[in-house]
């Protein structure tokens, strides 16, 4: 049964969730999962690996035991299944960039009662390249969870350029030309994506039919023509102006009768749900200048005051309320 009312129980809950978020990021941080991996160990061995406290340790293992996420046999720790499959590093479903990319929004998201006040971006100018590898890689490990699914529901067969703008690391160029042997992609990015992009490629035999153009897509040259157009989780970094400009960008580089993809966190026209694209705005205003979530009305209207038409929702739906918009030009 879900719980609907606000009582004092689910307001302590949610007021110190982050505690339980923070535990996941430090044993991710750590890499506790990966030097566990099929095996079982104290809390010393552990500490061993890691170089760390051994009581500190022990008490973040039986921290995560209570979690549910590790299991535990007299002193001795394991992984459970579900953290087996996807925060051991190396195996197929890791998801660990993610959340060491979530864990790197932290000092950030706790300004965001300054973020609110003053209307400006609160997280630091300069990035590391941790930083950077993690938001790449985070954005592979979300699309690898959506990819394969999403690319059945769209219907490429008779196309046969495609541009992935903002693509990152080309996951979902990569899947679109895995279920459409005609087709060929650019995926257009900073040039820091550049080498993600290529390892990504080449990883699944693909660099014949996956190319990188590095640049600013608000400012240089997008190539083309293309038949096809991918914006998956892009628009949601800009301000209005600056998504109007980046479809117009889009679309001009498109051949006549081409198709226009929108994906992203997509909220009612009331803003306020669906629950992850409502935070997700909060998550722009902490950290880009004029970036949101974007109702579906929203974005048919900047698609039609480029001249698109057959604007439509598709079926679609992704695990974190993620929708796909499409029009022709």
């Amino acid at each position: 049964m879900v719980e609907s009312e606000w009582n004092l129980g689910k307001l302590l809950r949610t007021s110190g969730s982050f505690w339980e978020a923070c535990t996941l990021h430090a044993a991710v941080q750590l890499d506790v999962f990966t030097i566990l991996g099929d095996a079982s160990m104290d809390a010393e061995a552990v500490a061993e690996r890691i170089g760390s406290d051994v009581r500190a340790t022990g008490a973040l293992l039986n921290a995560l035991k209570a979690m549910g996420l590790l299991a535990k046999r007299g002193e001795a720790f394991s992984n459970t299944p579900e953290c087996r499959a996807h925060l051991v590093r190396g195996a197929p479903g890791y998801i660990g960039h993610i959340i060491r990319h979530h864990h790197h929004l932290v000092p950030a998201w706790s300004r965001l009662p300054d973020a609110v006040r003053l209307g400006k971006p609160v997280r630091k100018k300069r990035r590391t390249e941790s930083e950077i590898e993690s938001f790449l890689m985070g954005m592979y490990n979300q699309a690898m969870a959506t990819a394969p699914a999403l690319v059945t529901e769209i219907d490429l067969s008779d196309r046969h350029q495609l541009l992935d703008l903002g693509g990152g690391p080309g996951t979902y160029a990569i899947y679109f030309c895995l279920a459409n042997p005609g087709l060929k992609a650019t995926v257009f990015d900073l040039p820091a994506a550049e080498p993600f992009a290529l390892k990504t490629v080449a990883g699944f035999g693909l660099k014949q039919r996956v190319e990188f153009r590095a640049g600013d897509y608000l400012k240089d040259d997008l190539g083309g023509p293309y038949d096809a157009a991918w914006l998956s989780h892009v628009l949601h970094s800009m301000g209005p102006d600056g998504c109007r400009k980046v479809i117009e960008k889009a679309v001009s580089v498109l051949a006549p009768g081409g198709v226009i993809f929108v994906h992203d966190f997509i909220l009612k026209n009331t803003l306020d749900a669906p629950l992850f694209p409502a935070l997700f705005s909060l998550n722009m205003l902490v950290n880009t200048k004029a970036g949101r979530a974007y109702s579906e009305r929203e974005i048919r209207e900047m698609l039609s005051e480029v001249g698109c038409k057959d604007i439509k929702r598709l079926p679609f739906k992704g695990p974190a309320d993620s929708g796909i918009i499409s029009a022709t030009v």
